[in-house]
């Protein structure tokens, strides 16, 4: 029997089978020894097998080949990754620019992430009803970098619904992942969304204007005009995970346009002579900012500095 992973809370899936049952699974036991080198080897979106044994408990026994999958390196073992998701149309990446405060740095990993395993990515600017006139005008200059770059930017307030109408036609037959940072109002966006869902959200610790985890684990929530919402947990830092430096440069899309003006084919970037991607730093063509995101995931291979400031 086949299904959809549509829920994971750590040791147990819940799977929606071709029948449209629901059934809570666990994993056979040897299944994290087939080279899967994850904290979470069954993620939600996952097309999986399924059996019963006598006493009615099902398991997953195999995973369907995935077209897609959001993945990064794992809070605490960065020699093995978390899946995110699997199987996604698109990701919504939920930022603000206050409350907390989403760093360039996080949302240059995440698109680069999603550019490297094929996953089309929006980037939603949540909570403008709370920002002051700069902040508004920060905002504004955010969005015109990353749509010149090729991504779609909405500016939204999940708690007024500003812009939410624009939102609903980019979910219908989709299955798309929200993610963010803690605090950012994914919940809040899910519940303007889907009235009936009712998550938990918590305020913004006044401290360090950061945000509380309300979701702990993973969903994937059926949308009335078709298709899915992926809620996950808020995320406090993106490391990469299975990206070769000498690859990174096509996962910027600004700095790759540039790259192929490079004296050297296999420039870096960071100091060869000739290097168009440099001088376009130099000229304000590339933003400094994506630039720094570039140079802080090169030396991802050496050092774990994500785990502390992105």
């Amino acid at each position: 029997m086949t299904g959809l992973v549509i829920k994971n809370t750590g040791s147990w899936y819940t799977v929606r089978t071709d029948d449209n049952q629901t059934v809570d699974c666990k994993i056979k036991g040897n299944f994290r020894l087939k080279g899967i080198r994850s904290t979470n080897p069954v993620a939600v979106g996952d097309i999986v097998e399924i059996v019963r044994n006598q006493e009615g408990t099902a398991f997953i026994t195999a995973i369907c080949d995935r077209r897609n999958y959001i993945i990064r390196k794992s809070q605490n073992l960065s020699k093995q990754s978390h899946i995110i998701a699997a199987n996604v149309d698109q990701a919504f990446l939920i930022v603000t620019v206050n409350y907390p405060q989403t760093s360039t740095i996080f949302i240059d990993r995440f698109l680069a992430t999603a550019e490297a395993y094929s996953v089309p990515t929006v980037l939603v600017f949540n909570k403008t009803d709370l920002l002051s006139e700069e902040e508004s005008h920060y905002q504004d200059m955010m969005m015109k970098l990353y749509e010149t770059i090729g991504y779609k930017c909405v500016a939204v307030s999940a708690t007024t619904g500003y812009g939410m109408d624009a939102i609903k036609p980019l979910l219908k037959d989709k299955i798309t992942l929200l993610s963010g940072n803690s605090g950012v109002g994914k919940s809040t966006f899910i519940n303007y969304i889907l009235p009936g869902a009712n998550l938990r959200t918590s305020s913004i610790s006044d401290a360090h204007n950061t945000g509380m985890h309300t979701t702990t684990f993973s969903e994937m929530l059926l949308l009335p005009e078709g298709g899915y919402l992926i809620d996950t947990p808020g995320i406090k830092g993106f490391g990469t995970f299975d990206i070769e430096p000498e690859e990174l440069t096509s996962y910027f899309k600004d700095i790759f346009h540039f790259s192929k003006d490079c004296r050297f084919n296999n420039c870096t970037h960071t100091h060869e002579p000739g290097c168009a991607v440099l001088k376009a730093v130099e000229e304000h063509y590339i933003a400094t900012s994506r630039y720094q995101s570039y140079l802080s995931m090169l030396e991802d291979k050496d050092e774990n500095k994500y785990r502390e400031a992105y």
